[in-house]
C-alpha cells in the first residue's frame, strides 16, 4: 500500500499568535458588529466545516479582522517611508488605509476556499489507494467499521475524514448518520460518492465490497480522463512556451541589438539595466508557465 506523510504548515493567519488573543467571549456591540459582518457571508460556516477549520463564523470574521488590520499597518508603514524618501506628503496615505483594509480583509476571508481546494486535492490524490485498501479488507471478510478504521490512518486527508466517520460511530452515532454527516461536510465529490455508496449498501443490507468496487471502477475512470485531458492540455501550453518563453525574448534581444546599431549608428547601446529589466520579464513569463502547468496538473496517481 503507497504511504505518505505530509508536513503540513498552517496559514499564517491561523497560526498567528492573534487567534490566542481571541476570546470565546466577546463584548456585545463587537458580537453583534461581527454577527453583522457574517450575514454577508452565508456560507462561510459550511466552508470553515469542508476546510476543516477548527471555527465558527464570528471567531474567523473576528481573526480575518485583526489580520487585515496588521497587514494594512504593515502596508501603511511600508508606504511611509517610501513616500518620505520621494518627497510626497503622507496625507495621500489617508484614503488609501480603508482600501487596503477592505482589500486585507478579503484577502483573508478567501482562506478558506483556498484550504478546501487543498484538501480536495489532497483527498482525490489518496482516495483511491485508501478504497483499494478497504475492497482487499472487505472481500477477506472483516466489518465495515474495522475496514474503515484500517485507514484511518497512512492516507493523508482521507485517513482524516474516515477517522471523524470511526470516531463518530465510537461515540455511539449509528453507521449510516455518521457517514452522512462527513460526506456532507467534505470537499470531495468522489469522497461523499464513496461514503454515500457504501451508506446506501449498508441500509439496503447488499454487499459492501461490490458497492465500493462499483465506485471504485468509476473514480478511477474519471480519474484516467482527466489525466489524459491534462496531456492534451500541454500541448499548447508548451507550444506557448516555447514561443513566449524562449524564442522571442532570445530572438528579439538578438533583434533589438541589431536594430540599435544600424539605426542609432553606434550611438545607442543596451545597458545593464535594460538587459536585467528583460532578463526579469522572462523569467516572470516562464515562472507564470510553469505555474499554469503545475496547477493544472492532477495531483493523483493510478499506480
Amino acid at each position: 500500500m503507497k504511504e505518505k506523510h505530509k508536513d503540513k504548515s498552517p496559514h499564517p493567519l491561523i497560526s498567528s499568535p492573534i487567534r490566542e488573543s481571541v476570546q470565546e467571549s466577546a463584548p456585545s456591540p463587537l458580537r453583534n458588529l461581527l454577527q453583522y459582518i457574517s450575514s454577508y457571508f452565508p456560507e462561510l460556516k459550511t466552508k470553515l466545516q469542508q476546510a476543516n477549520l477548527p471555527y465558527d463564523n464570528t471567531k474567523f470574521i473576528s481573526l480575518a479582522l485583526q489580520g487585515a488590520t496588521v497587514a494594512t499597518i504593515l502596508i501603511l508603514f511600508g508606504l511611509f517611508i517610501a513616500f518620505n524618501s520621494l518627497n510626497v506628503s503622507i496625507i495621500f496615505l489617508l484614503p488609501l488605509a480603508p482600501i487596503f483594509l477592505v482589500l486585507s480583509f478579503f484577502y483573508f476571508m478567501f482562506y478558506p476556499d483556498v484550504k478546501i481546494m487543498q484538501r480536495e486535492r489532497a483527498i482525490d490524490q489518496e482516495l483511491v489507494f485508501a478504497c483499494r485498501h478497504m475492497l482487499i479488507e472487505l472481500k477477506s471478510g472483516v466489518p465495515l467499521f474495522d475496514a474503515m478504521l484500517g485507514v484511518s490512518r497512512d492516507y493523508g486527508e482521507v485517513s482524516v475524514e474516515f477517522n471523524k466517520i470511526v470516531e463518530k460511530i465510537a461515540l455511539g452515532v449509528p453507521a449510516t448518520l455518521a457517514m452522512h454527516e462527513v460526506a456532507m461536510n467534505n470537499p470531495s465529490s468522489a469522497f461523499r460518492r464513496v461514503i454515500l455508496q457504501l451508506a446506501n449498501a449498508l441500509v439496503s443490507g447488499s454487499d459492501s465490497a461490490k458497492a465500493l468496487e462499483s465506485v471504485l471502477e468509476q473514480i478511477t475512470k474519471e480519474q484516467i480522463i482527466k489525466l489524459k485531458e491534462y496531456g492534451q492540455k500541454l500541448n499548447p501550453i508548451v507550444m506557448f512556451y516555447m514561443i513566449f518563453g524562449i524564442i522571442l525574448p532570445s530572438l528579439g534581444v538578438a533583434f533589438l541589438i541589431i536594430l540599435i546599431s544600424i539605426v542609432g549608428g553606434g550611438r545607442f547601446q543596451i545597458g545593464d539595466t535594460a538587459l536585467l529589466l528583460i532578463f526579469a520579464l522572462v523569467t516572470l513569463i516562464q515562472y507564470l508557465f510553469l505555474s499554469v502547468v503545475e496547477s493544472s496538473r492532477p495531483k493523483f496517481d493510478l499506480v
